[in-house]
């Protein structure tokens, strides 16, 4: 695997510990275990520092950057919300024809980032295991955040891949010869990596940042997971937990400003301080943004069928949907910064938000049959957007009639966000039925990304999803 290959950037950024205050990384020499274990976790502030740069690093790798080889554009392509504009870019276009080969660069660019992002928290959380120089409060806070951060990184490789190598450690021998491990397994992990995050982060944000995690990103994060795991009790009991939240979260009147730093429809954000540079803005703003004069810069817009989906007077194609003449073309508004260099940043990249934890407790009524509170819940949301909610419009809807009005819901309220109608459309079975009308090369076998072709080639042991 090229786990390995990632092992001197891994400590590098484990090592980073950037004390001042602009949060810039801080190159070292290449350490060994001894040196990382303690220098980089000899006090609270370097240990701290160390988290910082995982969060930071998030900004940076292909997977969660928001930019264009990330799952947000990827997975997105590869549903029926996004579309590439330039038909000639070979690499995404395979994403949006659901035709992708094993040797795709930025396939194994999410591959290789996300794998990397593991290696680190688990350098994280072995350095602390270590390390007697860390208070004991510090030391839980910080063993949930890297468990969390790991977590949240497996939720998307196994949702890609299916079957994964589970990398606990940083042992590099045995990590480059891993096999796969199944899909539950996987979960399994997932879910034990939520319970003890959940049992060790703290309620409030500690740095007064929402760039960091605090309890109920694990909680809104496990809610998810127990969604797609379809056990809905339990996605039900957690969402709750968030929703009850008031005093922390809630969701905005004005839809414009959900997106901006910190706020409370936030749940957990990427700072764009993690690039490192003089650039302000996130990666989702300059790429979904088609500039009204650089239009030309422009390489991602919404597919017409999608945003013709939209009521006329619903708040979000009012205000989350720009519309370019020169292109003809509708694009992604919810981030309205195309390019800053200004401090304070005024946009985070939204990673978790409120608005979701509403959606995920309307689809878990819907399926336990209780369709009076699952229609209170996608009520919220319809008002929101400004629409009259189904309670009125529809007070008799059928079961099955709500969980599709809740999947149209989630579509039109997550776009250009993670991914999140791939991954709906997968754990629905819909995939096939809503993307084979538009998508001529659409195979049975496509819902699975394919394990890339340069990682088989390094670990014998690495088999590969059927199709490929």
């Amino acid at each position: 695997m090229k786990i390995n290959t990632y092992i001197l950037r891994g400590i590098l950024i484990i090592g980073l510990l950037n004390l001042c205050a602009c949060e810039e990384f801080v190159e070292v020499a290449p350490p060994n275990n001894k040196l990382v274990s303690e220098e980089v976790f000899n006090s609270d502030a370097t240990a701290r520092s160390a988290m910082t740069g995982i969060y930071n690093q998030l900004f940076l790798a292909e997977f969660s950057s928001g930019s264009r080889s990330s799952i947000t554009v990827l997975s997105g392509l590869s549903a029926d919300n996004i579309q590439n504009i330039n038909p000639n870019v070979l690499t995404r276009m395979q994403f949006e024809n659901n035709d992708l080969l094993a040797d795709n660069e930025s396939n194994l660019a999410i591959w290789s980032s996300a794998y990397s992002i593991i290696y680190m928290t688990n350098a994280m959380l072995e350095g602390l295991g270590n390390s007697s120089n860390v208070s004991a409060e510090l030391s839980d806070q910080l063993e949930g955040e890297a468990r969390f951060i790991r977590a949240f990184t497996y939720f998307y490789l196994v949702n890609l891949y299916g079957d994964l190598p589970l990398i606990l450690s940083t042992n590099y021998k045995e990590n480059q010869l891993a096999s796969r491990m199944s899909k539950n397994d996987i979960y399994l992990q997932i879910v034990n990596d939520l319970e003890v995050a959940m049992a060790l982060l703290p309620s409030e944000y500690t740095t007064g940042e929402r760039t960091q995690v605090n309890k109920y990103a694990a909680i809104a994060l496990s809610a998810r997971v127990h969604l797609f795991l379809k056990d809905w009790e339990k996605a039900i009991d957690l969402s709750a937990m968030v929703i009850d939240a008031s005093s922390t979260y809630e969701l905005l009147n004005n839809i414009n400003d959900v997106f901006l730093a910190n706020s409370r429809e936030a749940i957990w954000q990427i700072s764009p301080i993690g690039g490192g540079g003089g650039l302000t803005q996130t990666n989702e703003g300059s790429l979904f943004i088609i500039h009204p004069v650089f239009s030309f810069l422009a390489s991602i817009k919404l597919r017409p069928s999608f945003a013709t989906t939209f009521e006329g007077e619903d708040l979000r194609f009012q205000n989350w949907i720009g519309y370019h003449e020169g292109e003809d073309a509708f694009f992604a508004y919810k981030y309205k910064i195309w390019n800053s260099s200004e401090f304070p940043i005024e946009e985070y990249s939204m990673v978790l938000r409120f608005a979701e934890q509403y959606l995920i407790r309307a689809e878990a009524y819907a399926q336990t049959g209780n369709l009076a509170e699952a229609i209170k819940d996608i009520a919220i949301i319809q008002q929101r957007a400004g629409l009259s909610p189904v309670s009125e419009t529809k007070p008799n809807i059928s079961q099955e009639e709500l969980l599709n009005l809740i999947m149209e819901e989630r579509r039109k309220e997550l776009f250009a966000e993670w991914g999140h109608r791939w991954f709906d459309l997968k754990r629905t079975d819909n995939a096939g039925g809503k993307l084979s009308d538009i998508k001529p090369l659409w195979e049975t076998t496509d819902f699975l990304y394919p394990i890339p072709s340069e990682e088989r080639r390094k670990n014998p042991n690495l088999s590969q999803n059927e199709g490929y």
